[in-house]
């Protein structure tokens, strides 16, 4: 495994990206074959490089159709993605839609909406990008999205079982070491990690195979479906190798939406409702949606 660089140049729905409780269980044990991945989350230069390259228009920028949202007003198919807006005080945190909607004009371009823009921000992660974009890009750059075995494998960084990518202690000597979420959520981020919101990568300290923000940040897409019962299948094996995940997508609480793993946490995680930035803990979201918290890094095999 190495890692310590590149290696080589609307609906509005799912909007945490948390998974339900207990769905990172069973604890099994999994081998991976070798596997080069990138030191960080591709960033918004990197994927306009692909763009002008290209000419790809990211399901963001589509004009959502009725077929793909039969039950859909007509007013509401327009281009846009979902985008978090704190609100104005603390709220009960048993309804997302507080703090979550669909946005129109929203796109990677445009991560909070037609008056957003990325310039002066060519090195943060890019967002608003759904599984397609990602995977899109991924297959331009010769690359692939890793598996979620590979993923946590990388993320943890040479440690097995602590709870963080850097050891068992959040803020070892009083250091933060991911950007997460200070203050009330998801009223006011105070920023005492340095950020509030969405911050360059590179800005906190790699982990221990040379990978930065593999915790906070934004979410990461895997190449995996998501099912909540997809580890009690991989621990009937003493170990299991290579796993790619189930065939099939399913999330008993929306059933009917096709979900792909997420993993990592965002800038938006927090104790208080989401804590997702710890090893081996899982997240989910819809593959034809984006969020202002979501981006995606890729890997290679040797």
């Amino acid at each position: 495994m190495g890692s310590t660089g590149k290696t080589s140049e609307k609906s509005c729905r799912s909007l945490c990206s948390e998974a339900t409780v207990g769905d990172a269980q069973p604890v099994h044990r999994v081998s991976v074959d070798g596997f080069w991945m990138d030191a960080t989350d591709v960033t918004n230069d990197e994927f306009g490089k692909f763009v002008k390259a290209t000419g790809y228009v990211t399901i963001a920028e589509r004009v959502p159709t009725k077929e793909e949202f039969p039950n859909a007003p007509s007013e509401n198919l327009v281009a846009g993605s979902v985008v978090f807006t704190p609100t104005k005080e603390p709220v009960p945190l048993d309804d997302h839609f507080r703090w979550w909607s669909y946005v129109k004009g929203a796109n990677w371009r445009h991560p909070s909406g037609p008056d957003s823009s990325i310039k002066a921000h060519g090195n943060d992660p890019v967002v608003q990008v759904a599984f397609e974009d990602a995977l899109a890009y991924a297959k331009w750059a010769g690359k692939r999205l890793p598996t979620e075995a590979e993923w946590e494998f990388a993320q943890r960084g040479g440690l097995s079982g602590n709870l963080y990518a850097w050891g068992d202690e959040f803020k070892p000597s009083a250091k933060y070491m991911a950007n997460t979420y200070q203050g009330v959520f998801p009223a006011k981020d105070t920023g005492e990690d340095g950020f509030a919101g969405i911050s360059p990568v590179k800005s906190f300290p790699p982990n221990g195979y040379g990978l930065y923000d593999m915790a906070g940040n934004v979410w990461q897409w895997c190449s995996d479906w998501y099912r909540p019962d997809a580890y009690a299948a991989d621990a009937k094996n003493a170990v299991t190798c290579n796993p790619k995940g189930p065939d099939s997508s399913l999330d008993p609480e929306e059933p009917g939406i096709q979900k792909r793993v997420q993993r990592g946490g965002s800038f938006l995680c927090t104790d208080q409702y989401c804590t997702r930035y710890m090893a081996g803990t899982r997240g989910k979201g819809e593959a034809n949606t984006g969020t202002n918290h979501t981006g995606f890094r890729c890997v290679i095999s040797p």
